[in-house]
């Protein structure tokens, strides 16, 4: 995989089956110059992003291992042009996750999709492991620069770190937790966000209530100089990538364009 740009963006519609939809926002994040469009797991709508452009990649933020099987991904891999699918996985939700993702790799090896071309939704230590040796690198979400320190030190210096970030243009620090509020109270139920949230220092009361010291944690949120500004923690911090998943606002085209001035180059 070649070195990705420093900005990335997340789907606005990740669980749509509207291809017009899924093209329209694809042209759009191209032409503002974000490096990288990350998607759902939904294959066709996938293909949909990179057939609507011209270079920019498009990556599935995740693939769950345990749905989508290691042959579709390879077809779907093999149909498109060559670093224009970046391969995103994650969602092992039985009791062996680890060995579970293993063995997809294990397949998509044998189907000759390369460990370059992956990246895994690692958080703890072991998987992120796994994403070292096996992958070009991690995608984690809901964690802090401190996080990011460590989870850099574990890859190595030559593994690709994009970290999904829950960006809320509002300067109003209810509305902000409100934007929060959704997508924390579903995921801190799934997988093992949860758990990396404990691990990380936050307490049960901070994770159920969306506390000051949660949303000031795992999110950007305020003006977008300050925003701006929190994103850059993220790469002193060691990401290469920063993806921005905008919450808490309508005009989203407005939103993307106004972080494309104000964080690309």
């Amino acid at each position: 995989m070649s070195t990705p740009g420093s900005i990335g963006l997340a789907s606005a519609y990740p669980y749509t089956d509207d291809a017009t939809v899924v093209a329209d926002e694809a042209r759009h994040a191209e032409e503002l110059g974000y490096a990288t469009l990350w998607r759902s797991g939904n294959l066709p709508m996938l293909t949909a992003a990179v057939r609507a452009t011209m270079a920019v990649p498009v990556a599935t933020g995740i693939i769950p291992v345990s749905v989508v099987p290691a042959a579709e991904v390879a077809a779907t891999f093999r149909a498109l042009p060559q670093g224009r699918f970046i391969v995103g996985l994650g969602g092992a939700r039985d009791a062996h996750p680890l060995a579970t993702v293993s063995t997809y790799l294990d397949e998509l090896d044998a189907a000759g999709v390369p460990a370059g071309s992956r990246v895994l939704a690692a958080l703890g230590p072991r998987m992120m492991a796994l994403a070292r040796e096996r992958a070009a690198g991690a995608y984690p979400f809901l964690v802090t620069p401190s996080y990011v320190m460590d989870a850099r030190a574990v890859l190595g210096a030559d593994r690709l770190l994009a970290v999904l970030l829950m960006v809320i243009p509002v300067e109003d620090r209810e509305a902000a937790r409100r934007a929060a509020a959704e997508p924390l109270g579903f995921l801190t139920k799934v997988g093992g966000y949860r758990r990396n949230l404990l691990r990380l220092g936050f307490s049960e009361s901070d994770i159920d209530a969306v506390s000051d010291r949660l949303l000031d944690g795992v999110t950007a949120w305020g003006s977008v100089d300050a925003i701006a500004a929190r994103v850059a923690e993220y790469h002193a911090a060691g990401a290469d990538q920063v993806v921005l998943r905008i919450l808490g606002v309508d005009d989203l085209g407005h939103w993307r364009a106004r972080f494309a001035e104000a964080m690309i180059a």
